[in-house]
């Protein structure tokens, strides 16, 4: 039977990272998508794929794991040199985290065949998927990924080209989506027209056009960055080209997830203009302003609370210290093998230095409470480290409802923020004061570079329809009957 992995407490999980590379020669996309993904490991590591396409021809690996792991080099080595590469990271929000949901997707149809790689999540999958699957598709996968595939198929085959057929297939999707899509002769970029995910596109110096969920792909693989795909946007790339289809772009307002820039991304990315980095200090310098405390040291909590952490240093002048060691041989996916070492399981990953934080008021830098457990394991090792007084600073509002578009904050009852104040907040996580950054202040981190960010999961409002509860819970139920049964085939 399929293993069924506990949901982890440590931090939200973001869905997946995309990547594709075309290239004017065969060559050797595989290695370069292999390098890609790497780099987007952050962004998923239940499940990692390549797809490599030679003169249509196409061949596809896929596995559960790291990309390591799923992609083992005699894998790689397999799927030979090509044009046309995509590859794809995942972490599972909707679907199980089974192999058969592992991408890209291959589908075969009457016009040829196409991968697709997929970041995001649809709010009105259901309903497309009872729609096709009365038209007679047949899903073998859980996920929402194989609806946009089965939709873009339906329109290829009413449609001249796959771009058009991707540009009609947009008509009816609602939600998050950044693809990646390989037809046998052509590579697709399409980022939705809110632009929730990020996407982006480089070239190398032999040509080849990279896209990737984020910049730092392009540099694994050797490629500068070019430009973000524009919100709605169809970017193909052929033997004629590059060529945009802007039909979907500005049709409503931009909304790029703003928790990106809080914690998805890599701190050596550039998310539509913005560094990732930059915006996570100046998340730390409005916290200063807003939540002033007189303190000894400023402390982050790795990875991505140490950036806020600096922000707040250099706008409080408190000196900032390096107050945890990080084990970097454990690894996200890291599960302790009974439930009473599960529940202290920060302490594998985080220790206090205890020189840095003994008998001093610490001020503590995180990106976000969500359920608050492991956050009060975290304190607990700190109190029993000498800490004086904690102060705790969080770069993101309080988390207050479930989101929609590809992030696993899936039931407003597991957020602590809906059930308790700050003040109760903070009593029971056991710090001594507590202070999260402002509605206000989130929308200006990105300074003019984003023209708009959703905060719905802070409580400003979904940018499109969402599935109501009843509708979501039974297309859970349906999902998580089907993931069974999966994972019981052999």
């Amino acid at each position: 039977m399929m293993r069924k992995v506990p949901r982890r407490e440590r931090h939200l999980h973001e869905e997946c990272g995309v990547f594709g590379l075309f290239s004017p020669e065969t060559a050797d996309v595989a290695s370069l998508a292999y390098y890609g993904l790497f780099a987007l490991q952050h962004r998923g590591q239940e499940s990692a794929g390549i797809a490599v396409n030679d003169d249509g021809v196409f061949s596809v690996w896929r596995g559960v794991g790291l990309a390591g792991e799923a992609l083992p080099r005699q894998r790689l080595q397999s799927l030979g040199a090509g044009q046309i590469a995509v590859g794809h990271v995942r972490y599972a929000t909707t679907g199980s985290d089974a192999a058969l949901n592992a991408q890209p997707l291959m589908i075969n149809h009457f016009k040829g065949r196409m991968a697709l790689a997929h970041n995001g999540n649809l709010t009105n999958s259901m309903e497309l998927r009872r729609m096709l699957e009365e038209q007679g598709s047949i899903f073998h996968t859980t996920t929402d990924s194989e609806v946009i595939a089965y939709l873009l198929v339906r329109e290829r085959l009413r449609t001249p080209s796959i771009e058009a057929a991707v540009r009609s297939a947009m008509n009816d999707l609602e939600g998050a989506y950044s693809l990646v899509i390989a037809s046998p002769t052509k590579l697709i970029a399409v980022r939705d027209p809110h632009g929730f995910r990020p996407l982006c596109m480089g070239r190398r110096p032999d040509g080849s056009v990279v896209f990737a969920s984020e910049s730092c792909a392009l540099d694994a693989v050797g490629a500068v960055l070019e430009r973000d795909i524009r919100p709605g946007e169809i970017v193909t790339v052929g033997r004629d080209g590059v060529h945009s289809d802007a039909s979907h772009c500005d049709t409503v307002p931009r909304r790029l997830c703003v928790f990106e820039f809080i914690y998805f991304a890599r701190p050596d990315s550039v998310i539509d203009g913005c560094s990732v980095t930059q915006a996570r200090q100046q998340a730390g310098a409005f916290l200063a302003k807003e939540h002033p405390v007189e303190a000894d040291v400023v402390v982050g909590v790795p990875d991505s609370g140490l950036d806020a952490a600096l922000g707040y240093a250099s706008a409080s002048g408190i000196p900032y210290a390096l107050g945890f060691t990080k084990n970097k041989y454990v690894g996200r996916t890291f599960l302790a093998p009974t439930q009473s070492l599960r529940e202290d399981g920060v302490s594998f990953k985080l220790n206090p230095i205890r020189s840095v934080v003994k008998g001093k008021r610490v001020v503590l830098v995180d990106d976000s409470i969500v359920r608050g457990t492991t956050c009060r394991r975290m304190i607990d090792l700190l109190r029993r480290a000498g800490v004086r007084e904690i102060h705790m600073r969080v770069s993101a509002p309080p988390f207050v409802s479930p989101c929609y578009y590809g992030t696993d904050i899936d039931s407003a009852e597991d957020l602590i923020a809906t059930r308790h104040t700050v003040e109760e907040i903070a009593r029971i996580i056991g710090v001594d004061s507590l202070g999260y950054l402002s509605l206000e202040h989130t929308g200006q981190l990105a300074g003019a570079g984003a023209e708009g960010f959703c905060t719905a999961c802070f409580g400003g409002g979904y940018p499109t329809a969402v599935p109501s509860a009843g509708q979501k819970d039974r297309f859970s139920q349906k999902i998580s009957r089907s993931a069974s049964l999966a994972g019981q085939s052999p």
